[in-house]
């Protein structure tokens, strides 16, 4: 396998855009997919040999990163068997699977109430302003981080109270990349009040036209700088909060707003979601919305004695 990798190149990558994901792909054939099955003959890789593979991918690797690394391998033997090499791409049988992982980080890991996101912000903002920034927009507008480095003051009215997402920023190959957001969708997110004092802060007096956001350096804030910048891991482990994700602070957000009632169709909207039910996948019941049914439960009850 790793001969015919060599031969085809980056063929592999048809199709994908060149600008993000192809950097994935490119990573978990290199890191991943060779190192394991680079050894073998094409026609001796069996859907057993791949279902083994991603059961070690899976208990060493993130969910995303699992997801690259398999679209690697499934792309690298689609090619084979256009060369004619082997009859069938055993990956395409492999067996349906949850990521166990993950899920079981799901169910352990609490989702941080406002007040306590703002803590963390204010956490990061002691090693700079920029960090402590990017955390409360991540959170509060329930964004991306690519998101969040693509808002321009512009995108911030105060008049109608709501900040628009219409693109993504990134660095790629070939350096920084500026493209619509995830599923193409431009959305409007309100306003929530603790988040208005940045954001007054970061669009006084500034050009319309400017970066809202910016790092230390002037660069874009990554959540690979975040991560290394603040010592993320070992940070929110001291804040109550082990194994909390940069990306989890979009799942926060997305979770206080339907916890507040919101009706799933919106926050469906304001996550930018062409479906309700993968905005369901991003939802995290916490005790304060349990609490919530138990009294409006209660008060039903009563209603009826």
């Amino acid at each position: 396998m790793s001969d015919y990798a060599l031969s085809i190149n980056g063929r592999f990558l048809r199709g994908v855009d060149p600008t993000s994901t192809a950097t994935g792909y490119r990573a978990g054939l290199q890191l991943r997919v060779l190192p394991a099955l680079g050894h073998l003959r094409i026609h001796d890789i069996t859907t057993g040999l791949v279902d083994r593979t991603i059961d070690l991918w899976e208990s060493e690797h993130s969910r995303s990163t699992l997801k690259s690394t398999i679209a690697a391998l499934t792309r690298m033997l689609d090619e084979a068997v256009r060369d004619d090499l082997i009859a069938r791409n055993p990956v395409r049988d492999r067996a349906r699977r949850r990521y166990h992982q993950n899920t079981e980080l799901q169910r352990t890991r609490p989702v941080p109430s406002p007040d306590e996101v703002a803590r963390i912000a204010e956490t990061c903002a002691a090693i700079h302003q920029s960090y402590g920034d990017h955390i409360m927009l991540s959170a509060f507008l329930a964004a991306r981080s690519s998101e969040v480095a693509g808002l321009i003051v512009g995108d911030v009215d105060w008049t109608s109270k709501l900040v628009t997402i219409e693109r993504q920023c990134f660095p790629g190959a070939g350096g920084l990349s500026i493209k619509r957001p995830k599923g193409r969708r431009v959305r409007r997110v309100p306003i929530i009040e603790p988040l208005e004092p940045a954001l007054r802060r970061l669009t006084v007096q500034r050009a319309r036209n400017l970066p809202l956001l910016r790092g230390p350096r002037g660069g874009v804030v990554t959540t690979a700088a975040l991560r290394d910048a603040t010592g993320w891991d070992q940070m929110v482990a001291s804040l109550g909060f082990p194994g909390l994700r940069r990306h989890d602070l979009r799942h926060a957000g997305a979770t206080w707003f339907a916890n507040a009632g919101i009706p799933i169709h919106v926050v469906s909207d304001i996550l930018g979601h062409a479906s309700v039910e993968t905005t369901r996948a991003y939802l995290h019941t916490d005790d304060s919305a349990l609490q919530n049914a138990a009294e409006r439960m209660n008060q039903h009850l009563r209603r009826r004695r």
